[in-house]
């Protein structure tokens, strides 16, 4: 993981933004309604790599104790300002070792798969994690998926050509140390789960097929969109497009 880069691109990038596009929304619904299916009342929540707060804000509002580390001090000050009785640090998910094991009952990793370059990170992070959730405690991962970035980046964009030597034979990604975004396939994360011991409880796309159509969902009545999103939540745990979806995010519990 470069931080520096990763840094300087935070402190650009709008995150807030994102989530409040239509396409964004569906991705923030479906995140929510499965947090919610997990938590109990009284339950610690850490939120790692909380960015601007998108979800440790509303959950800290609905009365949950929540915790937020973020990287990017910038972001820090944002979640501060909407609340400043939020606990907030500036660290990474490589290190959590400001908190004691088995300290949280939910942990949300929904940005530190994107930037951990390689294998070994992730498997450290998804060991912080482990470690500081409680038995039986629940562990929320987002990652982004291999075939949407080729799909998109390569051929719709028509960055084939002159990208081909970023993909492997079979066209998965080949991320730098010096790149911002890693790219997997159900396959790893697959492997990733099994080195660290976690159980998976259920797998899902929080998007689905809405970052293919951004344009067609943006031109949804209010009426279809409502539709729109009782279509997404009924094929989100669909395998038959969990691989091709921009992201996916796997639900694992700590036994």
């Amino acid at each position: 993981m470069n931080e520096e880069n990763l840094i300087t691109y935070y402190n650009k990038f709008y995150e807030e933004r994102r989530l409040s596009t239509r396409h964004g929304k569906i991705e923030f619904i479906t995140t929510m309604k499965y947090i919610h299916k997990y938590l109990k009342p009284g339950d610690k929540i850490l939120d790692v790599g909380a960015g601007m707060g998108a979800y440790t804000v509303p959950l800290f509002n609905e009365g949950y104790d929540v915790t937020a580390i973020e990287l990017v001090k910038h972001n820090l000050k944002m979640i501060k300002s909407k609340n400043k009785d939020i606990k907030a640090y500036q660290g990474n998910a490589i290190d959590l070792s400001r908190f004691k094991d088995n300290s949280f009952d939910i942990l949300l990793l929904f940005g530190p798969m994107y930037h951990l370059m390689s294998k070994e990170e992730k498997i450290l992070a998804l060991k912080e994690a482990k470690r500081v959730c409680k038995p039986n405690g629940f562990i929320f991962v987002a990652y982004i998926m291999n075939e949407y970035a080729v799909i998109t980046h390569a051929f719709k964009e028509r960055n084939i050509l002159k990208d081909k030597d970023k993909l492997s034979d079979d066209y998965h990604i080949i991320s730098s140390p010096t790149d911002l975004y890693s790219y997997v396939r159900i396959e790893d994360i697959d492997n990733l789960n099994k080195e660290v011991n976690l159980d998976r409880i259920k797998i899902i796309t929080p998007d689905g097929p809405s970052n293919y159509i951004r344009e067609y969902v943006n031109k949804l009545s209010e009426e279809e969109f409502n539709e729109f999103i009782k279509y997404h939540l009924s094929t989100c745990e669909r395998k038959d497009i969990l691989g091709a979806s921009a992201h996916t995010l796997d639900i694992l519990k700590k036994n």
